[in-house]
């Protein structure tokens, strides 16, 4: 079983592309997939809802489960880390800047569940031009195969092992903080388990598509650590 989540909000463009390639991918055995729209628009939670009439995704509208402001990643997580540990599933993030192809999924959930000690194992990301991108930079002079890292993986598009969710409670995740990647990825390595880069698995990432303010982190970096100490944003 593999169960299949995108965080969602507004970037609808890049959202609906990205939805549409999950649903798109050939995947054999017993799936969800869920879109958890995380205070987007009006406009858009209507486009989110017409695309999961069309597609038949879920789609969970966060402002109908809690009244806490976006970002809801942490109780993201652990509602998908609750639906996956009942069905003794594979969760496989997959967010709104990504495009997967069509055998991505399913390939990260064979070689997730056959590592013998895997905690997360995230597909390589890679632009337009097909070279690898951020944030996995280190990973450009690699060979192909599946490496395990020290190097935190991020979120982009992970699978997280049996063994990594039902080891660590996401309840214990810090309320203050709002990404989760860099903290889950030491604490799978604190549990023993193993970090595994996919370089043979590249999906394409717009870096930050998702969250378009931190673009300003290159472009304008004192404007963006002035919005982040402002309002709170990006803790992690």
């Amino acid at each position: 079983m593999i169960h299949i989540i995108t965080p969602v909000k507004d970037s609808i463009e890049r959202t609906l592309k990205t939805v549409e390639a999950v649903c798109r991918s050939g995947i054999d055995e017993p799936h969800t997939y869920t879109v958890y729209n995380d205070f987007s628009t009006e406009e858009n939670t209507r486009l989110l809802e017409q695309a999961s009439a069309e597609q038949g995704f879920a789609l969970v509208n966060m402002s109908e489960v809690t009244t806490h402001p976006s970002p809801n990643y942490r109780l993201v997580l652990q509602m998908a880390q609750q639906a996956a540990l009942e069905a003794g599933a594979v969760l496989v993030i997959v967010e709104s800047d990504v495009i997967v192809a069509p055998d991505t999924i399913a390939r990260m959930a064979e070689r997730v569940r056959t590592a013998p000690k895997a905690g997360i194992l995230a597909a390589v990301t890679v632009d337009e031009h097909g070279a690898i991108n951020y944030p996995y930079l280190f990973a450009a002079g690699m060979q192909k195969g599946t490496f395990s890292v020290r190097k935190h993986l991020s979120f982009c598009c992970s699978a997280l092992s049996p063994a990594l969710l039902q080891g660590f409670d996401f309840r214990q995740l810090d309320p203050t903080k709002s990404w989760f990647d860099v903290f889950i990825s030491h604490k799978s390595l604190k549990l023993g388990l193993d970090n595994l880069l996919c370089t043979d698995l590249p999906v394409y990432h717009s870096p930050h598509g998702s969250r378009p303010h931190k673009l300003l982190k290159k472009t304008n970096p004192f404007r963006y650590y002035w919005q982040k100490l402002i309002h709170g944003r990006d803790k992690i």
